[in-house]
């Protein structure tokens, strides 16, 4: 991770963002303090939408039965 001033981050603004297209992370400072840090942008992940699944997926009475006592030991019950 490189750290670069202000003012180069200005003036090579086009090489900053192509190394950070590349996978890089480039800090940008005031002087020596960190300020910020340039990083490859990602899309946030796609939220689940309840009833997606409505109408592809079935549930019989049997699903809410208690399960048997072998099953539930299997689960450290």
């Amino acid at each position: 991770m490189q750290t670069v001033t202000v003012h180069t981050a200005k003036t090579h603004l086009s090489q900053l963002l192509a190394r950070v297209e590349a996978g890089e992370e480039v800090v940008l400072a005031r002087g020596k303090v960190p300020i910020a840090k340039l990083v490859p942008f990602s899309p946030p992940a796609v939220r689940r939408q309840f009833g997606a699944m409505r109408g592809q997926v079935r549930l019989d009475a049997a699903f809410f039965d208690p399960l048997p006592d072998e099953e539930l030991a299997d689960w450290g019950q």
